[in-house]
C-alpha cells in the first residue's frame, strides 16, 4: 500500500513517442536526443525538445536490448539478440565495428563514464557473463563468470572501480575492477609489445594495433581461463524471485535493485561488506527497472504493472505514482545533468519531469517579486541589488504543508499557483495555491514595512487552479465541486457565490481591474464582472496557462501553450 497515496497523477510530459515496444534507452550527454532501442531491431535517435526523429539505425537481427552514448565522442553502442555488440558512430551514420563472443541475447551494453581514460564497454548476457571489452582494440577485456542465470543488467559505478550486476539466479553481484585497471594502465596484457602509457589511449601513443592472430590469441585466453583481474566484492541476497535490474547511487555506497518479487530493495556498502537496507513495495507485478535520481534522494522505478514509481530513499516510502492504460514498463534513463527521466513501453517512450523548475510567483509593486522556495514565500527586493545581485532575498513566511500523503519537498506537493494583492496599499497579501488534494490555497498577510516580523496565517481553504485578488479585502477561488465562483474576505470568511457564465469554467484569472475577473473555458477566455454578472469581453486562446496584464490595465497578454495572445481591456485584438 502507497500510505493512501493518490494514483491518477499527471505526468510533466516533455515527448512521447509511439514505436514499437522500447527496451533500451539512453540520453545524450549534452544534445536534446535521447536514443531508443525496440524489439523490431531498429534503433531510434530522437529530439525530445522539437519532437523529431533524427536518424534510425537498422542492422540488428532481432529485438536491441541495450544502447548507450560515448561521453564525449559521436559513438552509440548497442546490443541484441543477435548476439553482437555494435558500435556506431552517428555522424558517420554507420556501423564502426561488431564486438562478437557472447553465446546469447545481450541484455545491457555501456561506454565506462570515463571512457577517455578507459576505453571500455561493458555488456550483459543470457549467457550468464558479464564482459568487459576495449573498444579501440576492439579485444574482450575480461569475462566475469559467477552468476549462474541470466545476467539482466550491468553497470559501472561513476566514479569507483566496481561494476553492479544483475541475474535471474536472485543474486545482485559487485565486482571490482581495481585489478583490470592497473594492468590496463600499466604494461600491456599479454601478447602486446611494449608498455602502455597515458591511460590506455592506443592511437595517441602510437601503439601498434594487434594483428588478428595476436587479436585471436587474447580472445582465446580470456575465455578459456577468465581473468582474475576483476573480482566478485559481494553478493547480495534478499530477493525471492529473479532480479531484473541494480544500480548504484551517484555518490553515496548505497543501491538499489528491482526484481520479479515486485520488490525494489536498497542496499548499503561499506569496504568489507553490503547489507539490506529496507524493501520498497507497492508495485504489482514485476519491477523492470530502477535508479536513483541524480539530483534528488529519490528512487524510481517502473514495472510490467504499468505503473513508474517514485520513492522517497530517506522517508522509505512512495511520493508518486504514474500509471498508463495498457502499457508495461520496461526501462528508465535518468540525464545526468538535467531534470528529465523517461521511460520505455510496449508503444514507445516518455519522456518526462518530476517537478517543474519554474517556482509559483507574483510581482507586487515597487520593484518586488514574491515567490516561494521550498517551504517558505520570499521577497526578492530588486531596488536593492547590489554588486552584479540583482537583488536581496527577503524570507516572509512558511508556509504550511498540505495533503496526507508522504511528501518530498518540491514533488508533485509545491505550490503551482501565487497571487500578490495589487488593490490594498497598506499591507501585503499574497494566496499560494496548490495542486494537491484536488487544489488548495492559504493566504499570507504581512506588513509591507517590517516583512517578516508580522505574518497572520492559518486562512485555508480548497479551490480549484488560481485564486485571485478582486479588491482591497476580496478574493475568489473557484469551487470546484459546484464550479462556482467564491467570494470571501481576508477573514476567510465566505461573503459571495456567483454561479459563473459558463459551466465548463475551469480556471480564474486575474482581470486586469477590482471587480473583474478572467474565466478560462474551454479555448477562450471571458472577462467577467462579479457585482453585474456582465461578460465584458471574450476570445480565442487555446491551451491558457496564465495571463499579464499591463502597467495601465490597457493590455493583457495571454500565455498559452503555443504562443501569446494579446488583447485590449475589452478582450478585443
Amino acid at each position: 500500500s502507497l500510505h493512501g497515496h493518490s494514483s491518477a497523477e499527471t505526468m510533466l510530459t516533455k515527448f512521447e513517442s509511439k514505436s514499437a515496444r522500447v527496451k533500451g534507452l539512453a540520453f545524450h550527454p549534452v544534445r536534446p536526443w535521447v536514443a531508443a532501442s525496440l524489439h523490431n531491431g531498429v534503433i531510434q535517435l530522437w529530439d525530445y525538445r522539437v519532437g523529431t526523429i533524427i536518424d534510425r539505425f537498422e542492422e540488428h537481427d532481432g529485438p536491441v536490448r541495450g544502447v548507450d552514448f560515448h561521453l564525449h565522442e559521436p559513438l552509440i553502442v548497442s546490443g541484441g539478440d543477435d548476439y553482437k555488440i555494435k558500435v556506431w558512430d552517428y555522424k558517420l551514420r554507420r556501423c564502426l565495428f561488431t564486438l562478437l563472443g557472447h553465446l546469447d541475447y545481450i541484455r545491457t551494453v555501456q561506454f565506462h563514464p570515463n571512457a577517455t581514460q578507459h576505453p571500455w564497454i561493458l555488456s550483459a548476457s543470457d549467457d550468464q557473463t558479464l564482459r568487459l571489452w576495449d573498444f579501440q582494440r576492439r579485444a574482450c577485456l575480461s569475462v566475469l563468470t559467477g552468476h549462474n542465470h541470466y545476467v539482466m543488467c550491468a553497470a559501472f559505478h561513476p566514479s569507483e572501480d566496481l561494476i553492479v550486476s544483475a541475474s535471474l539466479d536472485q543474486t545482485v553481484r559487485v565486482w571490482d575492477t581495481t585489478g583490470l585497471r592497473k594492468k590496463q594502465m600499466g604494461g600491456g596484457g599479454a601478447g602486446m609489445d611494449g608498455g602502455m602509457t597515458g591511460g590506455g589511449m592506443m592511437d595517441a601513443n602510437g601503439m601498434p594495433r594487434p594483428t588478428g592472430a595476436q587479436q585471436a590469441a587474447l580472445n582465446v585466453q580470456a575465455e578459456l581461463f577468465g581473468t582474475n583481474d576483476v573480482v566478485v566484492k559481494y553478493v547480495l541476497e534478499g530477493h525471492d524471485r529473479g532480479v531484473n535490474w541494480a544500480a548504484f547511487h551517484p555518490t553515496l555506497p548505497l543501491l538499489a535493485s528491482a526484481a520479479d518479487d515486485r520488490q525494489v530493495k536498497l542496499w548499503r556498502m561499506s569496504e568489507t561488506k553490503a547489507w539490506e537496507v529496507d524493501t520498497l513495495r507497492g508495485h504489482a507485478n514485476n519491477v523492470s527497472c530502477c535508479l536513483f535520481h541524480p539530483k534528488h534522494d529519490l528512487v524510481v522505478s517502473n514495472s510490467e504493472d504499468r505503473s513508474i514509481r517514485v520513492w522517497d530513499v530517506s522517508k522509505r516510502v512512495g511520493v508518486q505514482t504514474f500509471r498508463r492504460e495498457s502499457d508495461r514498463f520496461w526501462i528508465l534513463a535518468a540525464h545526468r545533468s538535467q531534470n528529465l527521466l523517461a521511460a520505455g513501453h510496449d508503444s514507445g517512450m516518455i519522456v518526462f519531469k518530476l517537478e517543474r523548475e519554474r517556482p509559483a510567483s507574483a510581482y507586487g509593486p515597487a520593484n518586488k517579486l514574491y515567490y516561494v522556495r521550498g517551504r517558505e514565500l520570499f521577497c526578492h527586493d530588486y531596488a536593492k541589488g547590489t554588486g552584479g545581485a540583482s537583488g536581496v532575498d527577503v524570507p516572509i513566511a512558511s508556509l504550511r504543508r498540505v495533503g496526507q500523503q508522504a511528501q518530498t519537498d518540491g514533488i508533485g506537493s509545491a505550490p503551482r499557483f501565487l497571487a500578490y494583492n495589487q488593490h490594498n496599499p497598506s499591507e501585503g497579501n499574497v494566496l499560494v495555491c496548490s495542486e494537491t488534494d484536488g487544489g488548495t490555497y492559504e493566504l499570507v498577510t504581512f506588513s509591507l514595512t517590517n516583512a517578516s516580523g508580522s505574518v497572520t496565517d492559518g486562512k485555508r481553504g480548497s479551490c480549484m487552479g488560481p485564486a485571485v485578488f478582486l479588491g482591497r479585502n476580496r478574493f475568489a477561488v473557484l469551487d470546484r465541486h459546484q464550479r462556482q465562483i467564491v467570494i470571501k474576505n481576508l477573514n476567510n470568511e465566505t461573503t459571495k457565490r456567483v454561479q459563473p457564465p459558463y459551466p465548463n469554467v475551469d480556471a480564474l484569472l486575474d482581470g486586469g481591474t477590482a471587480g473583474r475577473l478572467l474565466l478560462r473555458a474551454d479555448d477562450r477566455a471571458v472577462l467577467f464582472e462579479v457585482q453585474s454578472r456582465r461578460i465584458l469581453g471574450e476570445i480565442t486562446a487555446p491551451k491558457i496557462k496564465s495571463v499579464v496584464w499591463s502597467p495601465d490595465g490597457s493590455k493583457v497578454a495571454l500565455l498559452c501553450k503555443y504562443g501569446i495572445v494579446i488583447a485590449d481591456r475589452q478582450l478585443e485584438q
